[in-house]
């Protein structure tokens, strides 16, 4: 895990004050898959009791995702900026919906049966 910190560290420092478009591709690669290890360990890391707030948490950030996305499709940049932006309005849709059912799910086995 260590590792991982000193190669964050010196990806933060390869990158600071430059924009995406000067970044090389391997170096957004590997931000990337930072990304994803970190995203899971700590998804993997949270208690069962904290889901649901941490669920309705994600949902916000996914509307915000939505908004971006459709700001994205509607900009007229190019047709496959339209392609792009119209299948993330697509899959943070899905997201949203699909974490509003698991919340409701997990919600209802919480209620108190009469």
């Amino acid at each position: 895990m260590e590792t991982l910190f000193l190669l964050a560290n010196e990806i933060v420092e390869q990158t600071a004050g430059r924009t995406h478009s000067e970044l090389p591709f391997v170096l957004a690669l590997t931000i990337f898959v930072l990304a994803i290890f970190v995203g899971f360990e700590i998804i993997t890391k949270v208690p069962p009791t904290l889901h649901t707030p941490l669920m309705s948490g994600s949902n916000a950030i996914s509307g915000i995702t939505i908004v971006g996305a459709i700001i994205a499709a509607g900009a007229g940049h190019s047709t496959l900026a339209t392609i792009m932006g119209t299948l993330a309005v697509i899959l943070a849709t899905i997201n949203v919906v699909g974490g509003f059912l698991v919340t409701d799910r997990m919600l209802h086995m919480f209620k108190r049966k009469s």
